[in-house]
């Protein structure tokens, strides 16, 4: 059970609507927004679910009161009725926003040209935010780990320079507050969907965080691991369909689960992004599995952009140029516009 409180509510009302639970036996979990307060009444029965929904909407501090019996209560849109928008700087993600926000950028930080030149080309075909990896988790201990504090300083710098807000990937506990000074969104990938301890730590936060599902991970453990950050108060969730492994990776990388847009808009409220680069592993597909990402009901975008993807020290097979990407940009205007959206 969820109870949302407005945003003028008092202490003494809070402590008067936890009184309420306990009498009832039940926990109150409380989280504090910047707009409203949400209590969720934790081990709630069908008895209380009869009786103080009633009780608790009687009070004139209540907004309403929302049964849930799904266990990821925060992420539920039964918590969330409207759809919930993420703000990073002036850009706006979320379902009501009509605008897509394509996040774009090289995989990894490799210099400071590279990221300067992919940034200002991304901004000029229209992208909304600058991805780029610094701190880089590898399948094999000897492949390019990233350029570590450097490369969150370039990232810094090309933000400087083009305006573009920042989202870079954070590895552990111990690299949040150092992440947190560069980036305006922290991503946390695949490798770590289930990783407890971060998602918790970033509950703490209250800075953006976008959230990869795993490469086998269900939608059901992708929203009670997503829950972890919302329980500890951190609600500027932004969800990330990556691709799940199937068994075909003589033709593509990943299997780019369409499927998941619709199903999380209908489980959720939390804004949705379609990451399309690692969704596929391939560039010809990229710009095809982006069509249909917007058309399936994506908030926003994630592509990987390189200046000479040829020679990239990380996922060149899945980069667009500058100018293949200005190019998917124009086409995507016209596929947005069917579905009454912009890019």
């Amino acid at each position: 059970m969820i109870i949302v409180l407005h945003g003028a509510a008092t202490e003494s009302q809070v402590a008067q609507v936890e009184g309420l639970l306990l009498e009832a036996g039940l926990r109150a979990d409380i989280s504090r927004g910047v707009e409203k307060i949400v209590i969720g009444a934790i081990g709630a029965t069908d008895e209380t679910r009869a009786v103080l929904p009633e009780q608790l909407q009687a009070l004139g501090f209540v907004e309403r009161v929302v049964t849930v019996s799904t266990p990821y209560k925060r992420v539920s849109r039964r918590a969330h009725e409207e759809g919930s928008t993420v703000q990073v700087g002036d850009v706006a993600i979320g379902e009501r926003v009509p605008r897509v926000a394509m996040m774009a950028g090289p995989c990894s930080v490799e210099s400071r040209e590279q990221v300067l030149a992919t940034a200002t080309a991304v901004q000029a075909a229209g992208a909304a935010i600058l991805r780029g990896g610094a701190f880089k988790p590898r399948t094999l201990p000897y492949d390019f780990q990233g350029l570590g504090q450097e490369g969150l300083e370039l990232l810094a710098e090309a933000r400087a320079a083009t305006g573009l807000p920042v989202v870079t990937e954070v590895l552990s506990t111990d690299q949040i507050e150092l992440v947190g000074r560069y980036a305006d969104i922290y991503q946390v990938g695949a490798r770590n969907a289930q990783n407890f301890p971060l998602l918790s730590a970033l509950g703490e936060t209250r800075k953006p965080v976008l959230f990869k599902r795993g490469m086998a991970t269900t939608i059901d453990e992708y929203l009670k691991a997503a829950e972890y950050i919302l329980a500890r108060g951190n609600e500027a969730v932004i969800l990330c369909e990556r691709g799940i492994r199937g068994f075909d990776s003589e033709h593509y990388r990943n299997i780019f689960d369409i499927n998941a847009i619709p199903t999380l808009r209908r489980l959720t409220h939390l804004p949705i992004c379609a990451d399309v680069a690692h969704g596929t592993g391939r560039t010809d597909l990229v710009p095809l599995i982006a069509r249909a990402a917007i058309v399936a009901g994506a908030d926003c975008l994630m592509v990987e952009v390189h200046p000479d993807p040829r020679h990239a020290r990380s996922d060149g097979g899945q980069s667009l140029t500058p100018d293949a990407f200005a190019a998917m940009m124009s086409d995507l205007h016209r596929v947005a516009a069917a579905v009454d959206r912009t890019v």
